[in-house]
């Protein structure tokens, strides 16, 4: 068994790149600084605060809502995978890791209206997104178990 799952909650670097590509499909990619706190060790040696970047992709409706309510400073909850993807531009090989986006939450206050900033968005694989709820059968409904 493995596990892939990155769970962020930081502020956007800048506002998101939509493209729309073949068949209108939306493609969102920003930059999100986590940051831990710096702290002063028990000898006096400060410890700075440490500010980590992650590249940030969301699809589809994800994109469409990052194009629409996220901006350069929002804070956002994330929860996503980590893939690291290559290329070879100009004979050299290149990498970069990135946080593909599930689910996205934003947090905080809009800054004009002071209104709570609060929309949830899921990305839904499309197989998943039709499939209907399945009764269990009768005797297992009568078994008492909470599973």
């Amino acid at each position: 068994m493995s596990v892939n799952k990155v769970i962020l909650v930081g502020n956007v670097g800048k506002d998101p790149e939509v493209r729309y590509l073949d068949k209108n499909v939306a493609v969102a990619n920003f930059p999100l600084a986590t940051t831990e706190r710096g702290f002063t060790m028990q000898n006096g040696t400060q410890v700075p605060d440490r500010t980590e970047w992650h590249n940030i992709v969301a699809w589809r409706g994800l994109a469409e809502i990052a194009e629409k309510y996220i901006r350069k400073g929002s804070q956002l909850y994330i929860e996503g995978k980590i893939q690291t993807r290559s290329w070879e531009k100009d004979g050299i090989k290149r990498y970069t890791t990135e946080i593909y986006v599930e689910n996205m939450q934003l947090l905080g206050k809009k800054a004009e209206t002071g209104e709570s900033q609060t929309p949830v968005a899921t990305q839904q694989p499309a197989a998943q997104a039709q499939e209907q709820p399945v009764a269990p059968p009768a005797d297992e409904e009568e078994s008492g178990l909470p599973f």
